[in-house]
């Protein structure tokens, strides 16, 4: 029973063999996917997806690499999709100062906008971090107890994990905690409790060892469970389970496995 918490199936590296992708993620019991959209588009994209397939549950939002110049008729569109039955969340939404596509005051205001969107129609947020520790805590902690979420890609410190636990919010793993270097990332994954810990894939990026460098794609995301049960000392049965019961719990509107 695997669920894999954020998903690019809706990217254009999918488009020739999103059946294939689709038939080897059952095949190792993956059950739902949250797709997330970055804009507008792909938003519609993720959408599309999941009324073709009964496992694929849709994410919309704007990211902060598409911040720029962002016009107020993508922000009604936005929430116009949330209304749809299968739209689980709002995101996938944050701040990234590495690439700094657009500058980060209007990045903020980009998330400020979408976290009194998810407020409004009570869904969580998907949050998306590079570089942006301090601002983007601030900004959830601005709306604490009005919205919660997931932490996308955890890569951060154990003091950071535990301010947006405090928040309510979930910790998410990917890939990155089975790189040979990434011992700092398995030392949050092991304290993190039980019951706030997802598992994602972030496919088509970030594929685990040993694929990583390769497009990566769904099924991994039982990789990702392996090494999380590894370094937590439980079977990987239970964390996969757990991950599962999270998500759902998280993503209220995903039916149940």
């Amino acid at each position: 029973m695997l669920f894999d918490s954020h998903c690019h199936l809706n990217d254009d590296q999918f488009a020739d063999d999103l059946a294939d992708v689709l038939t080897r993620a059952r095949a190792v019991g993956i059950k739902r996917i949250v797709v997330p959209g970055v804009d507008v588009a792909s938003s519609q994209r993720a959408i599309w997806l999941a009324e073709q397939e009964p496992e694929v549950f849709a994410a919309v939002g704007i990211h902060p690499e598409a911040a720029k110049d962002v016009p107020d008729e993508d922000f009604a569109q936005i929430e116009s999709l949330t209304s749809h039955p299968k739209v689980v969340a709002v995101g996938e939404i944050g701040l990234d100062y590495y690439w700094d596509a657009a500058p980060r005051p209007e990045q903020q205001d980009v998330l400020r906008r979408q976290l009194e969107l998810a407020e409004r129609c009570r869904l969580p947020v998907i949050l998306h971090n590079r570089e942006s520790t301090a601002d983007l805590v601030a900004m959830i902690e601005s709306f604490r107890g009005r919205v919660t979420g997931v932490m996308h890609c955890f890569n951060e410190s154990e003091a950071v994990a535990k301010r947006c636990l405090d928040l309510g919010y979930y910790i998410s793993f990917g890939g990155p905690v089975t790189f040979k270097k990434a011992d700092d990332v398995r030392a949050v994954a092991q304290v993190i409790p039980a019951d706030r810990l997802l598992a994602e894939t972030d496919s088509p990026y970030l594929s685990p060892t040993p694929l990583r460098g390769k497009r990566n794609e769904p099924e991994r995301v039982a990789l990702v469970v392996a090494e999380l049960a590894r370094v937590r000392g439980q079977d990987t049965e239970e964390v996969a389970r757990q991950t599962a019961e999270n998500a759902l719990r998280l993503f209220a509107k995903v039916t149940a496995l």
